[in-house]
């Protein structure tokens, strides 16, 4: 492809997936669709606007499957899995191996060898899991029961491609061993680089125990180099440098893999669950989300571009049998799974039929099977074509059955208990680390409260997680790093930031996406403490009123105090800084106002300590049953100022 005309198809591609994505969003359609639909529109079979670049596009497009992948390993935490580890064990090795058996066997009676008919039966047992999701997610479902069962299917999908691409090099030589292909074609690595052609002159186990030694080679990486190396250039404080590592990462991973002849999505995925538990974990999803996602609609137009309408011409019945064929198959098979697993009828019917289509996998597996002299030409296209026809199908038939079924047979929801399988994010966020931050974080954590603490300092995150601290490395300014978070579910957000600049960006994202998170601000100076007052975030405590006061309170020990004069003297004045603050907030900008304000207020605390050294004060602060009672109502236990509370 020309450069002039690589601009031409880029552009195409890109306008298309504006105007198709806006149109159908705008109809309440699913994106995936309008996608599809573009591409069939501009492909060869439609206006014809790209043609023969389609295959060079979707290898292009293809890297958004493979950034999907390694999303989705980094998604895969041990405590997911392991909370996940019946359905996806249930649910997901039941669909592959149930789904596998009953369409080799119809390959069987269709007189393929079995060799293709396995290889047909793994290819096509297979769902999308870009389709799926997406789809879930634009519909509101990906929580619902039958959302995170079609979840741990996929899960367990993207698990199983390992040992299914690992498996096809031993079909091809049991299948040229008994006469059923020839072995002219290297195992699919003729033509590729050395070590391509290295391989195409071996026997297929030897590709298969390196595919394996990659493997290994890759965790092993995954625990020992790449966070020390992600460590130094987060270090360095350049944002685009990491965004470069992230991708120098997923290319390079998805290199080797392509070199072994295999899926690079599989080495990808790997890399995301070997650093799930990394620090970095957040950055590197919000870093690498905008190309998955971009790419990822630039396949789906391909996928639409791709599909063969003067061969479904030449072989109609063919084509729809295999369609309608694997989707009624599908189907079935799940929603009996569903009835095992105790869905309701309503998401027995989402889960089953959001899964009735082929994968982008097939494209691989299929193509790699072709490759390795499995299939012949004719057979991996018309399953190409019928796997793009489900593919674009998908969004119709989760249409009909949102507007129909669902309506027909009425929505239900699952009781609280199942709703929360899913949820792996702390109810607290804790934004900043440093010498304030880990006395909050350290304070939650010892009450069992969970907390997400994320910092922008990687000195500070990697010292708190040798501590023990599970922390996260980035800018929680960023929307998409307070998404992958959980700032969508969590209840509270504490900002210990040492920037305003920053603290601000913060609030602004906060308040326009997440307007239900309740915030809680360390205010860098007096200053700064107002203007958190007049922004009304939930709760803003001084800096170092806290510090202050504690010191001062020793202070009046060593004076002589006793002990619980001290401490109420120190509570009183807490109180009071807190209420002065507030009515300070409101005039500052009149200095006359403000002046006059705070100097009342310094008399007013003043006559209050003579009070109390005269033995007159009403009410003891250390044991205002009238206060607690307040804080018992409002939730507020601590210093800090409630939004809307105050008093002298």
């Amino acid at each position: 492809m020309s450069n002039e005309s690589l601009f031409v198809a880029a552009f195409v591609y890109l306008l298309a997936a504006v105007v198709s994505v806006s149109l159908f969003k705008k109809l309440g359609l699913s994106s995936v669709l309008g996608y599809l639909v573009a591409g069939i529109l501009i492909g060869p079979f439609g206006l014809g606007f790209v043609g023969s670049e389609g295959e060079d596009v979707m290898h292009f497009a293809e890297f958004g499957v493979v950034m999907m992948l390694f999303l989705i390993g980094l998604e895969l935490q041990p405590a997911l899995l392991w909370r996940l580890r019946g359905p996806i064990l249930g649910l997901g090795g039941g669909q592959v191996l149930i789904t596998t058996g009953v369409i080799t066997a119809i390959g069987l009676a269709a007189g393929l060898s079995w060799q293709m008919a396995l290889a047909v039966g793994m290819s096509l047992a297979l769902s999308s899991t870009a389709i799926v999701l997406q789809s879930l997610q634009e519909k509101g479902q990906a929580n619902s029961s039958g959302g995170r069962s079609a979840f741990s299917v996929l899960l367990f999908q993207d698990i199983a491609v390992i040992p299914m691409l690992a498996i096809m090099p031993l079909l091809a030589t049991l299948h040229i061993s008994t006469g059923g292909g020839k072995d002219d074609h290297g195992g699919g690595h003729g033509g590729g680089n050395v070590v391509q052609e290295w391989l195409s002159h071996q026997p297929g186990w030897v590709n298969t125990l390196l595919v394996m030694v990659a493997v290994v080679a890759i965790i092993i990486m995954g625990r020992y180099l790449l966070r020390p190396v992600l460590r130094a250039v987060a270090k360095t404080g350049v944002r685009e440098a990491f965004v470069a590592l992230a991708l120098v990462l997923v290319i390079g991973i998805a290199l080797l893999m392509s070199s072994l002849g295999v899926s690079p999505a599989l080495g990808t995925f790997l890399a995301g669950v070997v650093l799930a538990e990394s620090e970095y974990r957040h950055e590197l999803e919000s870093d690498i989300e905008p190309f998955k996602g971009l790419l990822l609609g630039v396949f789906f137009i391909a996928v639409g571009a791709s599909i063969d309408f003067s061969l479904i011409a030449q072989k109609p019945a063919h084509v729809a049998a295999i369609v309608l064929g694997l989707v009624v198959v599908k189907a079935v098979i799940l929603f009996g799974l569903g009835s095992v697993a105790k869905l309701i009828l309503d998401q027995r019917m989402l889960f089953s039929l959001s899964l009735a289509q082929g994968s982008e996998f097939a494209f691989v597996l299929l193509g790699f099977a072709l490759g390795a002299g499995v299939l012949e030409v004719g057979v991996v296209q018309i399953l190409i074509a019928s796997v793009a026809l489900t593919m674009a199908l998908t969004p119709l038939i989760m249409l009909f059955e949102e507007k129909v079924l669902r309506v027909r047979l009425g929505t239900k929801t699952t009781g609280g208990k199942e709703a929360d399988a899913m949820e792996e994010d702390a109810p607290v966020i804790l934004a900043g680390v440093g010498r304030f931050g880990n006395f909050i974080a350290r304070l939650l954590m010892a009450q069992k409260i969970p907390v997400t603490v994320i910092d922008s300092d990687p000195d500070h995150v990697e010292f708190l997680r040798r501590l023990g601290i599970k922390t996260f490395y980035g800018d929680v300014a960023r929307h998409d790093l307070l998404e992958s978070a959980g700032a969508a579910k969590a209840r509270l957000l504490i900002i210990a930031i040492d920037s305003e600049d920053q603290i601000a960006e913060l609030l602004e994202t906060v308040e326009k996406h997440f307007p239900n998170l309740e915030v809680l601000v360390r205010a860098l100076s007096r200053e700064h403490e107002f203007e958190m007052i007049e922004a009304e975030v939930d709760g803003v405590v001084h800096q170092h009123v806290g510090s202050a006061v504690c010191l001062a309170e020793q202070a009046l020990k060593k004076l002589g105090y006793r002990g619980h004069q001290a401490a109420r003297a120190a509570k009183r004045f807490m109180r009071h800084d807190a209420s002065a603050a507030r009515e300070g907030a409101a005039v500052r900008a009149d200095e006359k106002k403000f002046i006059q304000r705070i100097r009342a207020r310094m008399n007013e605390l003043e006559n209050a300590f003579e009070a109390e050294r005269q033995g007159i004060e009403e009410v003891d602060l250390g044991w205002d049953s009238e206060r607690l009672r307040e804080d018992t109502k409002s939730g507020n236990y601590s210093t800090i100022v409630p939004k809307g509370d105050g008093e002298a």
